[in-house]
Protein backbone atom coordinates (compact mmCIF):
# COMPACT_ATOMS: atom_id res chain seq x y z
CA UNK A 1 0.00 0.00 0.00
CA UNK A 2 2.70 2.27 0.82
CA UNK A 3 6.14 2.63 -0.83
CA UNK A 4 8.96 4.24 0.13
CA UNK A 5 11.95 4.35 -2.22
CA UNK A 6 15.14 5.46 -1.11
CA UNK A 7 13.97 8.70 0.75
CA UNK A 8 16.32 11.22 1.57
CA UNK A 9 16.16 14.76 3.38
CA UNK A 10 19.07 17.14 3.61
CA UNK A 11 18.80 20.20 5.94
CA UNK A 12 21.81 22.17 4.72
CA UNK A 13 24.34 19.57 4.74
CA UNK A 14 22.93 17.85 7.59
CA UNK A 15 21.34 14.71 6.18
CA UNK A 16 18.44 13.44 8.61
CA UNK A 17 17.16 10.66 6.64
CA UNK A 18 19.21 8.79 4.82
CA UNK A 19 18.50 6.62 1.30
CA UNK A 20 15.87 4.42 2.89
CA UNK A 21 13.27 2.07 1.63
CA UNK A 22 10.81 -0.11 2.98
CA UNK A 23 6.91 -0.81 2.76
CA UNK A 24 3.45 -1.25 4.46
CA UNK A 25 0.99 -3.35 3.47
CA UNK A 26 -2.73 -2.59 3.99
CA UNK A 27 -4.01 -3.41 7.52
CA UNK A 28 -0.56 -3.22 9.04
CA UNK A 29 0.52 -1.95 12.07
CA UNK A 30 4.21 -0.72 12.15
CA UNK A 31 6.23 1.28 14.66
CA UNK A 32 8.68 3.49 13.82
CA UNK A 33 11.52 3.48 16.28
CA UNK A 34 14.77 5.00 16.67
CA UNK A 35 16.58 7.68 19.54
CA UNK A 36 16.48 11.37 19.21
CA UNK A 37 17.59 12.44 16.21
CA UNK A 38 17.57 9.61 13.99
CA UNK A 39 15.15 10.59 11.71
CA UNK A 40 11.77 9.09 12.61
CA UNK A 41 9.70 12.69 12.82
CA UNK A 42 11.60 14.26 9.53
CA UNK A 43 10.26 10.45 7.71
CA UNK A 44 6.85 11.13 8.97
CA UNK A 45 6.68 14.36 7.61
CA UNK A 46 7.91 13.16 4.22
CA UNK A 47 5.27 10.26 4.50
CA UNK A 48 2.52 12.93 5.40
CA UNK A 49 3.92 15.60 2.24
CA UNK A 50 4.05 18.29 5.24
CA UNK A 51 8.03 17.90 3.85
CA UNK A 52 9.55 17.60 1.13
CA UNK A 53 12.14 15.44 0.43
CA UNK A 54 16.42 15.50 -0.85
CA UNK A 55 15.61 12.73 -3.10
CA UNK A 56 13.42 9.56 -3.59
CA UNK A 57 10.13 8.47 -3.67
CA UNK A 58 6.97 8.32 -1.49
CA UNK A 59 3.76 5.82 -3.59
CA UNK A 60 0.47 5.39 -1.58
CA UNK A 61 -1.33 2.81 -4.21
CA UNK A 62 -0.91 4.36 -7.13
CA UNK A 63 0.14 7.44 -6.44
CA UNK A 64 3.20 9.45 -6.39
CA UNK A 65 3.70 11.98 -3.41
CA UNK A 66 5.74 14.38 -6.10
CA UNK A 67 2.79 14.66 -8.26
CA UNK A 68 -0.49 13.55 -6.53
CA UNK A 69 0.39 15.44 -2.91
CA UNK A 70 -3.48 16.46 -2.53
CA UNK A 71 -4.52 12.54 -3.14
CA UNK A 72 -2.25 10.84 -1.03
CA UNK A 73 -3.47 13.54 1.76
CA UNK A 74 -6.84 12.77 1.34
CA UNK A 75 -6.14 8.89 2.53
CA UNK A 76 -3.75 10.17 5.61
CA UNK A 77 -4.84 11.26 8.52
CA UNK A 78 -2.30 12.60 11.32
CA UNK A 79 -1.80 13.31 14.21
CA UNK A 80 1.49 15.13 15.57
CA UNK A 81 3.34 14.52 19.12
CA UNK A 82 1.88 17.56 20.30
CA UNK A 83 -1.92 17.56 18.72
CA UNK A 84 -2.89 20.74 17.02
CA UNK A 85 -5.88 22.07 18.83
CA UNK A 86 -7.55 25.28 19.62
CA UNK A 87 -7.60 25.58 22.97
CA UNK A 88 -10.09 27.98 23.86
CA UNK A 89 -13.17 26.09 21.98
CA UNK A 90 -15.30 23.47 23.42
CA UNK A 91 -14.53 20.37 22.14
CA UNK A 92 -17.50 19.65 20.19
CA UNK A 93 -17.53 22.56 19.09
CA UNK A 94 -13.80 21.96 17.69
CA UNK A 95 -14.74 18.69 15.95
CA UNK A 96 -17.50 20.76 14.16
CA UNK A 97 -15.10 22.97 12.86
CA UNK A 98 -12.58 20.11 11.50
CA UNK A 99 -15.72 18.74 10.44
CA UNK A 100 -16.57 21.76 8.07
CA UNK A 101 -13.07 22.14 7.01
CA UNK A 102 -13.04 18.45 5.35
CA UNK A 103 -16.63 19.40 4.12
CA UNK A 104 -18.43 16.68 5.53
CA UNK A 105 -22.30 17.36 5.18
CA UNK A 106 -24.90 18.54 7.97
CA UNK A 107 -26.81 15.06 8.23
CA UNK A 108 -23.66 13.07 7.69
CA UNK A 109 -21.23 14.98 10.04
CA UNK A 110 -23.41 14.44 13.78
CA UNK A 111 -23.32 10.60 12.97
CA UNK A 112 -19.87 11.12 12.39
CA UNK A 113 -18.93 13.46 15.52
CA UNK A 114 -20.66 10.74 17.44
CA UNK A 115 -18.67 7.46 16.11
CA UNK A 116 -15.57 9.24 17.09
CA UNK A 117 -16.59 10.28 20.49
CA UNK A 118 -17.60 6.82 20.94
CA UNK A 119 -14.82 5.19 19.24
CA UNK A 120 -12.08 7.69 21.29
CA UNK A 121 -13.91 7.27 24.61
CA UNK A 122 -14.48 11.66 25.06
CA UNK A 123 -18.40 11.26 25.07
CA UNK A 124 -18.24 12.91 28.42
CA UNK A 125 -15.98 15.80 27.98
CA UNK A 126 -17.62 17.06 24.06
CA UNK A 127 -18.78 20.17 26.13
CA UNK A 128 -15.70 21.18 28.01
CA UNK A 129 -13.58 23.37 26.91
CA UNK A 130 -10.55 21.86 25.61
CA UNK A 131 -7.82 23.74 27.83
CA UNK A 132 -9.41 21.88 30.54
CA UNK A 133 -9.06 18.74 29.48
CA UNK A 134 -6.22 16.39 30.57
CA UNK A 135 -3.51 15.40 28.47
CA UNK A 136 -4.43 12.27 27.79
CA UNK A 137 -8.04 13.67 26.39
CA UNK A 138 -6.51 16.41 24.54
CA UNK A 139 -4.51 12.87 22.51
CA UNK A 140 -8.08 11.74 21.97
CA UNK A 141 -9.48 14.76 20.49
CA UNK A 142 -6.24 14.89 18.45
CA UNK A 143 -6.77 11.44 17.43
CA UNK A 144 -10.49 12.10 16.51
CA UNK A 145 -9.22 15.06 14.08
CA UNK A 146 -7.18 12.71 12.60
CA UNK A 147 -9.84 10.27 12.14
CA UNK A 148 -12.30 13.14 10.73
CA UNK A 149 -12.25 11.94 7.05
CA UNK A 150 -12.14 7.96 8.01
CA UNK A 151 -8.20 7.74 6.78
CA UNK A 152 -7.15 4.45 4.83
CA UNK A 153 -4.10 5.56 6.92
CA UNK A 154 -3.64 6.86 10.39
CA UNK A 155 -0.03 8.43 11.31
CA UNK A 156 0.78 8.31 15.17
CA UNK A 157 4.39 10.50 15.92
CA UNK A 158 4.17 10.08 19.67
CA UNK A 159 0.40 9.48 20.58
CA UNK A 160 1.12 8.05 23.85
CA UNK A 161 4.06 10.89 24.32
CA UNK A 162 3.99 12.54 28.31
CA UNK A 163 0.55 10.61 29.15
CA UNK A 164 0.10 8.37 32.66
CA UNK A 165 0.23 4.78 32.71
CA UNK A 166 -3.56 4.09 32.66
CA UNK A 167 -3.98 6.88 30.01
CA UNK A 168 -1.32 4.50 27.68
CA UNK A 169 -3.21 1.56 28.39
CA UNK A 170 -6.13 3.35 27.15
CA UNK A 171 -4.61 4.60 24.32
CA UNK A 172 -3.12 1.83 22.87
CA UNK A 173 -6.51 0.21 22.86
CA UNK A 174 -8.06 2.86 20.60
CA UNK A 175 -5.15 2.32 18.75
CA UNK A 176 -5.65 -1.73 18.51
CA UNK A 177 -9.35 -0.95 17.70
CA UNK A 178 -8.60 1.24 15.20
CA UNK A 179 -6.08 -1.10 13.77
CA UNK A 180 -8.63 -3.51 13.00
CA UNK A 181 -9.77 -1.46 9.92
CA UNK A 182 -6.75 0.96 9.31
CA UNK A 183 -2.81 0.92 8.23
CA UNK A 184 -1.32 2.30 11.30
CA UNK A 185 2.55 4.09 11.75
CA UNK A 186 3.31 5.06 14.84
CA UNK A 187 6.54 6.94 15.71
CA UNK A 188 6.75 5.56 19.46
CA UNK A 189 9.99 5.89 22.30
CA UNK A 190 7.48 3.40 24.57
CA UNK A 191 9.15 0.02 23.78
CA UNK A 192 6.50 -1.33 25.65
CA UNK A 193 3.73 0.02 23.69
CA UNK A 194 5.44 -1.31 20.14
CA UNK A 195 5.43 -4.95 21.74
CA UNK A 196 1.71 -4.82 22.54
CA UNK A 197 0.33 -2.93 19.54
CA UNK A 198 2.64 -3.50 16.80
CA UNK A 199 3.00 -6.51 14.04
CA UNK A 200 6.64 -5.21 12.59
CA UNK A 201 9.48 -2.27 13.60
CA UNK A 202 11.14 -0.37 11.53
CA UNK A 203 14.50 0.87 13.64
CA UNK A 204 15.91 4.10 12.37
CA UNK A 205 19.33 4.72 13.64
CA UNK A 206 21.25 7.95 11.81
CA UNK A 207 18.74 8.34 9.56
CA UNK A 208 19.19 4.70 8.15
CA UNK A 209 17.07 1.85 9.05
CA UNK A 210 18.96 -0.67 11.51
CA UNK A 211 16.45 -2.96 11.04
CA UNK A 212 12.90 -4.22 10.01
CA UNK A 213 10.87 -6.98 10.82
CA UNK A 214 8.80 -8.23 13.49
CA UNK A 215 9.48 -8.27 17.06
CA UNK A 216 9.99 -11.72 17.15
CA UNK A 217 12.42 -12.61 13.97
CA UNK A 218 13.98 -9.36 15.68
CA UNK A 219 14.52 -11.59 19.24
CA UNK A 220 15.42 -14.61 17.10
CA UNK A 221 18.11 -12.77 14.51
CA UNK A 222 19.91 -10.69 17.05
CA UNK A 223 22.80 -12.42 18.05
CA UNK A 224 24.46 -11.57 21.09
CA UNK A 225 24.71 -14.06 24.10
CA UNK A 226 21.63 -15.49 25.85
CA UNK A 227 21.11 -16.32 29.53
CA UNK A 228 19.02 -18.71 32.20
CA UNK A 229 18.22 -18.24 35.05
CA UNK A 230 18.42 -21.02 37.76
CA UNK A 231 17.89 -21.11 42.09
CA UNK A 232 19.87 -24.28 43.82
CA UNK A 233 19.20 -25.28 47.09
CA UNK A 234 22.27 -27.24 48.80
CA UNK A 235 24.41 -26.47 45.85
CA UNK A 236 27.81 -24.75 45.86
CA UNK A 237 29.36 -22.97 42.77
CA UNK A 238 32.02 -24.67 42.29
CA UNK A 239 30.51 -28.16 42.12
CA UNK A 240 27.39 -26.39 39.94
CA UNK A 241 30.39 -24.85 37.55
CA UNK A 242 32.09 -28.56 37.39
CA UNK A 243 28.31 -30.22 36.32
CA UNK A 244 26.89 -27.57 33.99
CA UNK A 245 30.40 -26.18 32.63
CA UNK A 246 30.72 -29.23 30.58
CA UNK A 247 27.74 -28.63 28.48
CA UNK A 248 28.71 -26.99 24.96
CA UNK A 249 26.58 -24.23 24.45
CA UNK A 250 27.25 -22.74 28.23
CA UNK A 251 29.51 -20.01 27.92
CA UNK A 252 29.68 -19.58 31.57
CA UNK A 253 28.25 -19.94 35.25
CA UNK A 254 27.71 -16.64 37.25
CA UNK A 255 27.09 -16.59 40.41
CA UNK A 256 24.28 -13.74 41.19
CA UNK A 257 24.46 -12.38 45.14
CA UNK A 258 20.96 -11.36 46.55
CA UNK A 259 20.73 -9.81 49.62
CA UNK A 260 17.00 -11.36 50.47
CA UNK A 261 18.00 -14.90 50.04
CA UNK A 262 21.31 -16.17 51.74
CA UNK A 263 20.13 -19.87 51.88
CA UNK A 264 19.87 -20.35 47.95
CA UNK A 265 22.54 -19.92 44.81
CA UNK A 266 21.27 -17.44 42.10
CA UNK A 267 23.00 -19.01 39.19
CA UNK A 268 22.85 -17.20 35.56
CA UNK A 269 23.89 -19.20 32.68
CA UNK A 270 25.54 -17.30 29.79
CA UNK A 271 24.97 -19.37 26.50
CA UNK A 272 26.65 -18.67 22.92
CA UNK A 273 23.48 -19.55 21.19
CA UNK A 274 19.00 -19.24 21.83
CA UNK A 275 18.94 -23.10 21.29
CA UNK A 276 17.02 -25.10 23.84
CA UNK A 277 19.34 -26.81 26.23
CA UNK A 278 17.17 -26.69 29.77
CA UNK A 279 16.80 -30.55 29.11
CA UNK A 280 19.82 -31.24 29.66
CA UNK A 281 20.76 -28.72 32.34
CA UNK A 282 17.99 -30.48 33.84
CA UNK A 283 19.50 -33.68 33.82
CA UNK A 284 22.60 -32.75 35.51
CA UNK A 285 20.93 -31.01 38.26
CA UNK A 286 19.27 -34.44 38.54
CA UNK A 287 22.17 -36.72 38.85
CA UNK A 288 22.82 -34.43 42.07
CA UNK A 289 21.24 -33.66 45.26
CA UNK A 290 20.54 -30.27 44.41
CA UNK A 291 16.73 -28.89 44.99
CA UNK A 292 15.73 -26.97 42.15
CA UNK A 293 13.84 -23.72 43.13
CA UNK A 294 14.07 -21.80 39.79
CA UNK A 295 14.97 -22.29 36.10
CA UNK A 296 13.89 -19.38 33.93
CA UNK A 297 15.02 -19.06 30.01
CA UNK A 298 15.58 -15.33 29.84
CA UNK A 299 14.22 -14.13 26.80
CA UNK A 300 15.89 -11.14 24.52
CA UNK A 301 13.76 -7.70 25.25
CA UNK A 302 13.10 -5.36 22.50
CA UNK A 303 15.08 -2.92 24.76
CA UNK A 304 18.23 -5.04 24.75
CA UNK A 305 18.21 -5.47 20.58
CA UNK A 306 17.02 -1.13 20.39
CA UNK A 307 20.35 -0.57 21.99
CA UNK A 308 22.55 -3.21 20.37
CA UNK A 309 20.82 -2.01 17.08
CA UNK A 310 21.35 1.85 18.08
CA UNK A 311 24.43 2.51 20.12
CA UNK A 312 27.27 4.44 18.92
CA UNK A 313 30.01 3.00 17.74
Amino acid sequence: MIHVENLTKYFDDFCAVDQISFEIQKGEILGLLGPNGAGKTTTLRMLTGFLRPSSGNIRVKDYSIDEHGLEIKSLLGYLPESAPLYHDMLVFDYLDYVANIRDIKSDAKITRLKQLADLCGINEVMHKPINQLSKGYKQRVGLAHAMMNDPEILVLDEPTSGLDPNQIVEIRDIIKEIGKTKTIIISTHILSEVEATCGRVVILNQGKIAADSTTEALRQGAGGEYFINITLLDADIDSVRAALGSIGQILAVEEEKKADDNDALHIRLRLRSPSDIRPEIYRKIKQSDWTLLEFQQETLSLESIFRQLTKEN
